[in-house]
């Protein structure tokens, strides 16, 4: 019973081998052809991304990238055609490693010499897009800094605005008498109105710098609108990039005027002045008392000065101590590169780029598999069992064929055998004497 329970499983084994050979044997009649396409394909995107990476539209470039891609389409049939038909095929491990350690370095391979260059033809224009948004944010940055600085610096005016009052403030009491104790315009009053009408000067001068900032940021705001339009209308892109460089320059000229025109490096140079460089007039009191008077309260308003001075100089030292605008330097920069560099935002045009060259690699280890199966199925059976009807007959042909070939180098007699007649054996003739 035993024997007859291995027998039958060593016939199902040996039916599904045989199954699985006519369904390998059909899919072979098309699997040349459909590497064929692949690798064509895949030569077309390889083509398209060298171009984009000459600069040279002429016949050479032109027979260059078809050279290139010609290449790669063969080297990618070739190299699966190999492993499709060597890899199913082997037996023992160490032939099947060396084999796929060879498929990986083939793999390897085309993804650098094909698959980054297909992902530039899917996906070129797209990244250099991304290049162009992600240079206006940075454009938009150093554009909304500088400005930010530049109206920090415009604040000051309203320090030197409350500095001025007080000197005004304090020159109105001197001219009653309310301070040095001596009414009318003298050498106290004199001071007072020489330091009020310095901060009224720079005053004036902050507040004539307020209408250049709103105009060079306004004509910022429009330049990076423009590059903005830049990024996304319909066009080739290399057109748009040249564009967009010309647009690029054009706002970095905005960005370095917004920073000229920050005035905390002038109210920080008049604060310093503002203390240091006073001229003193001469006392003009009749008696040497209201002279030691007004020498009294001028040495008292200098130290106010000194005072407000510095509390001017703090106000414009700290926007000057603000993190400037960055440095923005549009680059231009090629499809492939563009692809590589913002590579984590076009992962499904990188995957469908390497999946058109190793495809096939997929193919290898389901034939891989399919091929083990079969060789699982036939092990327990012998050779002879495995033959088919028509082996049978072709190898009975053959059989047939080699008797006839033989019988006529070789005739040999045939012999009645009829029932009832007994085959005449001939006797050898004697030889003549001489």
């Amino acid at each position: 019973m035993d024997d007859e329970r291995l027998s039958e499983q060593d016939a199902q084994g040996l039916r599904y081998a045989r199954e699985l050979e006519g369904h390998i044997s059909w899919l072979d009649s098309f699997t040349a052809a459909a590497l064929g396409v692949l690798a064509v394909a895949s030569g077309i995107y390889t083509y398209l991304g060298v171009s984009s990476l000459l600069d040279d539209n002429g016949a050479l470039s032109f027979f260059a990238a078809i050279s290139y891609s010609i290449a790669v389409s063969t080297g990618i049939f070739v190299f699966w055609s190999y492993m499709i038909r060597l890899l199913p095929a082997v037996r023992t491990a160490g032939a099947r490693m060396g084999l796929f350690v060879s498929m990986l370095l083939g793999s390897a391979a085309i993804i650098a010499m094909s698959s980054w260059l297909n992902a530039a033809a899917l996906a070129g224009a797209a990244a250099v897009e991304q290049h162009l948004a992600r240079t206006v944010q940075d454009y938009q940055t150093s554009l909304e800094r500088a400005n930010e600085i530049a109206v920090s610096a415009q604040g000051l005016g309203r320090d030197v605005d409350r500095v001025r009052q007080s000197f005004e403030d304090l020159s109105e009491q001197e001219a009653t008498g309310g301070l040095s104790g001596l009414a009318g315009r003298g050498a106290v009053f004199r001071v007072l109105r020489q330091k009020s009408d310095e901060l009224a000067g720079l005053e004036a001068q902050i507040s004539s710098q307020q209408p250049l900032v709103d105009a060079a940021f306004a004509e910022g705001n429009a330049v990076l609108s423009r590059m903005r339009s830049l990024t996304v209308e319909p066009g080739p892109i290399e057109t748009r990039s040249v564009q967009f460089s010309e647009e690029a320059v054009r706002l970095a000229g905005v960005i370095t005027q917004l920073r000229q025109l920050s005035v905390a490096p002038l109210v920080s140079r008049a604060a310093q002045d503002l203390s240091a460089s006073v001229v003193l007039p001469e006392l003009d009191g009749r008696t040497a008392e209201n002279r030691a008077g007004q020498q009294s309260t001028i040495t008292s308003v200098l130290d106010v000065l000194g005072q407000r001075a510095d509390t001017l100089r703090v106000a414009a030292e700290g926007v000057i101590a603000m993190q400037p605008a960055a440095d923005t330097i549009y680059t231009p920069i090629s499809t492939a590169d563009a692809v590589i560099r913002y590579a984590g935002n076009f992962v499904p045009s990188w995957a469908g780029a390497i999946a058109i060259d190793l495809l096939p690699a997929v193919l290898v280890f389901i034939l891989a598999i399919t091929q083990a199966a079969i060789r699982g199925g036939k092990a327990p059976v012998g050779g002879g069992e495995t033959l088919t009807l028509a082996e049978l007959r072709a190898a009975m042909r053959a059989m047939r064929d080699m008797e006839a070939t033989m019988g006529r180098d070789d005739p040999v007699p045939e012999r009645d055998t009829s029932p009832g007649i007994k085959p005449v054996e001939l006797s050898p003739k004697p030889e003549r004497q001489a």
